[in-house]
């Protein structure tokens, strides 16, 4: 019954998703075979204004994307997943909100460049990611991702990561000093060195939850070079329990649900 009850609530969301005006669901073709018609266009078209544009790729519930454009109503956010009943929550609430500065795209990441022109995004948040640690080409940070984020971003754009991933903020960082890229924030634990920083004060709820439980949160915000190719690191890195502690919180939240 329970099982039922969620698949019903899922289907639910997945046809609220279909007509909020605040999130946007390209179809198959409109992105593998040709360019999105929003390409070039999203501060004309969607938030009619010049204000730069912020990404959040992975953004899950979409916290940070309703967050930052809270505290910034003098830009755009978009939180971008393919995770369309989790991306709901986030789209309900910037709408409960008022906020115009937030929409959604539900998108598989490697898409970006069929869906943003080159220079059309000022910054890009990256939240709380799966560290990959077994497959380098998926990692939101890996150089496969970064050079594609080099043909949106406009030039030294930023990037933003914060994980509690100690395998994922070790490659990362390595990754910045191998390629000689410009960090401006690398801190191994975020709440101990930068406590007073509003923007990174934004939680999302498995953030609060790693945090109950002790775990430190890095951060790392850096630039890309506009036309230096960005190489993998050559390194061996200690893989850490991402697996076992994201498992964990799993079976942990439905027990909790399960007792409300």
């Amino acid at each position: 019954m329970k099982k039922f009850t969620w698949l019903k609530n899922k289907q639910i969301k997945f046809a609220e998703m279909e007509v909020l005006k605040n999130v946007f669901q390209p179809k198959h073709k409109e992105i593998f075979q040709t360019d999105y018609f929003l390409k070039g266009h999203w501060q004309e078209k969607i938030f009619q204004n010049n204000h730069p544009i912020v990404l959040e790729i992975g953004c899950g519930k979409g916290e940070y994307t309703v967050g930052l454009s809270q505290l910034y109503p003098e830009k755009n956010f978009i939180g971008i997943d393919i995770k369309g009943a989790r991306m709901w929550h986030g789209a309900k609430t910037a709408l409960e909100k008022g906020l115009s500065n937030a929409v959604f795209l539900r998108i598989y990441a490697e898409m970006l460049e069929s869906v943003f022109a080159p220079c059309e995004i000022s910054e890009i948040w990256i939240t709380f990611p799966d560290p990959q640690m077994a497959k380098a080409r998926k990692r939101l940070t890996g150089s496969r991702f970064l050079n594609l984020y080099k043909k949106i971003l406009i030039p030294n754009g930023l990037i933003h990561l914060k994980t509690d991933s100690p395998f994922l903020f070790t490659y990362t960082t390595e990754l910045i000093r191998q390629n000689q890229l410009k960090a401006f924030v690398c801190t191994a634990d975020l709440y101990q060195e930068e406590g007073q920083n509003k923007i990174l004060g934004i939680q999302t709820f498995y953030e609060q939850q790693w945090l109950s439980r002790g775990k430190t949160i890095k951060y790392l915000q850096f630039s890309l070079e506009e036309r230096k190719l960005i190489q993998e690191p050559d390194i061996e890195i200690e893989k850490d329990n991402y697996h076992s502690e994201t498992r964990y919180m799993n079976l942990h939240c439905k027990h909790q649900s399960s007792e409300k």
